[in-house]
């Protein structure tokens, strides 16, 4: 006789907590990267709401299929990046580079070759470009300092105590803080407004060369080898075997459905995800995929509050969205420059790609992580190139 697979509190908090410490981590980022695009607090409204409605419809619908624990998420590194480069383009050329990127994540899924030829691509340099777009952000919450030293140092010592004490909830702790002060210094200033309901806003691609090589395919392969590969780690390293190929295939369809409403980047979780899978989501493994399900219903629920949350982060000191957006990125550009110098042999190749996608340079309208990617494998090749001759030369 086989067990119900009965949905239990140990699934709900999973769950809950999963979405929580996403959100928490990310939506200023996401927020961010909206305005930087161009994109009005509607518009805002609407690429919350999207990107709720696409991760809540694929953890449900896959961890139900499959009856694992398969957790989405927007890509964190991907939102990040526009903060730094989508200001360059018009708000429809974004949304069409939107489009490209979720077609080559299309066609990744669906061709081992491609998948074969992305992998290739050392993790070294894909860190290390990943580490050069977060640096400005990171560096942000020291410039910031000059204007207010105060508020600076006090979220700084914030997070130094909180990554010891509950580094879980560390950022929700912050983001609580942040819109706390942010009302008390604005406090008298302006009337209230209405809270309504988020509307899905369409906004007619165009496509260019330009956004299609320093916008579709950086986010691309920033979402495939930062997030979606990891993400696959994850579930085998938890003994979980969904088709990741059909996985990544409908994550990729959501995700060119949902491009002109704001849905920029879908892909699979990482820590999330693990929140679903360990011992904290239920005693019974095989029935952890309903803490996978609850995260897709709260999903789903703070999609439909994203009114709420723009109006939030929209009023709040700039000064506090900069710190704050910075404070989240540290965990993520400390890994970023772990992997980037582990391999001694792409030390070189690393520090050329990492300073040159974080210089902000454009040529010949390409980005600065394009040309540091470029760099950084042209440092590589040439090394390899040196060493094969001098090995012959001993040789001969």
């Amino acid at each position: 006789m086989t067990k119900k697979r009965n949905l239990s509190i140990s699934h709900i908090s999973a769950g809950f907590t999963a979405v929580l410490v996403g959100y928490s981590s990310a939506v200023i980022l996401v927020i961010e990267a909206a305005k930087a695009a161009g994109a009005t607090p509607d518009m805002v409204s609407s690429w919350l709401l999207v990107l709720g409605i696409g991760m809540g419809i694929s953890c449900i619908g896959y961890s139900w299929h499959y009856k694992v624990p398969v957790v989405t998420a927007w890509s964190t590194p991907g939102a990040a990046f526009l903060i730094g480069t989508a200001g360059d383009f018009s708000l429809p050329e974004v949304i069409g580079a939107f489009i490209i990127s979720s077609l080559l994540a299309l066609l990744t899924a669906r061709s081992r070759f491609i998948t074969r030829q992305i992998t290739r691509i050392p993790s070294s340099i894909s860190s290390a470009m990943l580490a050069g777009i977060l640096l400005p952000i990171c560096l942000q919450v020291f410039t910031e300092g000059t204007t207010a030293p105060l508020l600076v140092a006090g979220f700084v010592a914030l997070y130094v105590v909180g990554s010891a004490l509950f580094p879980r909830y560390l950022m929700l702790m912050m983001l609580a803080v942040a819109v706390l002060v942010s009302l008390q210094l604005n406090s008298g200033q302006g009337s209230e407004i209405p809270v309504t309901w988020p509307a899905l806003i369409w906004v007619t691609p165009t496509f260019s060369l330009s956004a299609t090589i320093s916008l579709a395919f950086p986010l691309f392969l920033i979402t495939l080898l930062t997030q979606n590969l990891p993400g696959i780690a994850i579930l085998k390293s938890y003994d979980y075997q969904p088709n990741v190929s059909q996985v990544l295939t409908g994550v990729s369809i959501i995700n060119l459905v949902t491009a002109p409403f704001g849905g920029f980047a879908f892909n699979l979780a990482a820590i999330t995800a693990a929140i679903c899978m360990g011992e904290d989501a239920g005693d019974d493994r095989s029935h952890r995929f309903w803490a996978a399900i609850v995260a897709g219903g709260f999903y789903l629920i703070f999609g439909l509050s994203a009114t709420v949350v723009v109006i939030l982060f929209s009023h709040m000191n700039q000064t506090l969205v900069h710190v704050v957006a910075g404070l989240a990125l540290f965990a993520t550009f400390t890994a970023s420059v772990q992997r980037s110098f582990a391999n001694p042999a792409h030390r070189k190749a690393a520090t050329i790609t990492l300073l040159c996608s974080a210089s902000g340079i454009s040529i010949m309208q390409l980005g600065a992580p394009v040309w540091g990617l470029l760099l950084g494998l042209s440092v590589i090749l040439l090394d390899q190139r040196n060493t094969l001759f001098l090995r012959y030369k001993k040789r001969a």
